[in-house]
């Protein structure tokens, strides 16, 4: 078969595009021939050595991918033989292969692609999806929200900005560069600011002195550094800041801004993690909140903004997607 294989930790350019053996599914497992697969920042990280939340590197040479969807062709010893040619979807954990037209998982794993869903839509919703839905537990939002939204066109942004405004909130969506908010205003952000531009929180301010709200009542904050510092100046009291991201770097706070959030009754939560579990309950919450996703986007009330790429292109995806030059879910299509 054909795959993107890993031989040595380090740059994107180490993904080589090579032909392997296909993978025979064991028991209890279903050979998956791949229609989509998706790329995660956590694959960049795991790409270049750096294991992050995993719980260790990959041995190599390895096919790196963690979500994959498409139809099932084979079945191992004891799988129920009516997933036999159904379109799935299914997230592999920390198990990886996706990066190939063909992929083994546990059916116990698998989740029917809801009708109108393609492949890469659904991909996007098992992992992208799964953690949006996963954030959003920790946000009662309703008409009398104003959601703060940065890296508003992203997967998660994207996704976040669609289910505020179905909630009846005020959105306000930062992001990076005028495609990009154009992008965030057509998903419906109230107001779309280029977060580029310096002057980024007067507008936003004035933005809200014209709705004659005191501030944003919910910071989802993905991205950290300076722009996270400069949006947590344009919360109202009593507001939350949703953690579940740094790609900025840490919020460069002085003793005077912690006194200040603190007079302000600023919340910040980090969401991630046995947090998010904890709220999604059940026997299986990983697998509670994949349900959730698939469900919205099957009902389309949350739609995926996608990034595609051919799979031998995976190297150039993983170079996008470290630049901030991607806007959505990034996908790989054999």
């Amino acid at each position: 078969m054909r795959a993107v294989r890993l031989h040595a930790f380090g740059p994107a350019d180490n993904l080589t595009p090579e032909r392997t053996d296909t993978p025979a599914p064991g028991p209890g497992q279903v050979r998956i021939a791949v229609a989509a697969a998706g790329v995660h920042l956590l694959d960049t990280a795991l790409r270049e050595g750096h294991r992050g939340p995993a719980p260790a590197l990959p041995e190599l040479p390895t096919i790196p991918g963690r979500e994959v969807a498409g139809t099932v062709e084979a079945l191992g010893p004891g799988t129920d033989t009516a997933w036999l040619g159904r379109r799935v979807v299914v997230h592999l954990g920390f198990a990886p292969g996706g990066y190939a037209e063909y992929a083994v998982a546990d059916a116990d794993r698998l989740h029917p692609v809801p009708p109108h869903l393609d492949a890469a839509e659904a991909v996007a919703m098992i992992g992208t999806g799964r953690t949006t839905l996963g954030i959003l537990q920790f946000a009662d939002l309703g008409p009398d929200s104003v959601a703060l939204v940065p890296a508003a066109a992203g997967g998660i942004g994207t996704l976040l900005v669609q289910y505020a405004k179905n909630a009846g909130a005020t959105v306000i969506a930062l992001a990076g560069g005028p495609a990009k908010t154009a992008l965030a205003a057509a998903n419906g952000a109230d107001l779309a600011v280029d977060y580029t531009d310096p002057d980024w929180p007067a507008s936003v301010r004035a933005h809200l002195d014209a709705l004659g709200r005191p501030g944003a009542t919910v910071l989802f904050d993905s991205v950290g550094g300076t722009a996270a510092h400069a949006a947590l100046r344009l919360l109202a009291p009593g507001a939350l800041h949703l953690v579940f991201g740094w790609s900025g770097g840490p919020v460069p706070l002085t003793d005077d801004d912690r006194a200040d959030l603190d007079a302000r009754g600023i919340t910040t939560h980090q969401v991630l993690g046995p947090a998010m579990l904890r709220r999604a309950g059940g026997d299986d919450p990983i697998r509670t909140l994949e349900t959730r996703a698939l469900a919205e986007a099957a009902a389309g009330r949350l739609r995926p903004a996608l990034q595609r790429y051919p799979l031998a292109e995976a190297a150039a995806a993983h170079r996008a997607l470290e630049t901030r030059g991607t806007t959505g879910k990034v996908v790989l299509e054999p």
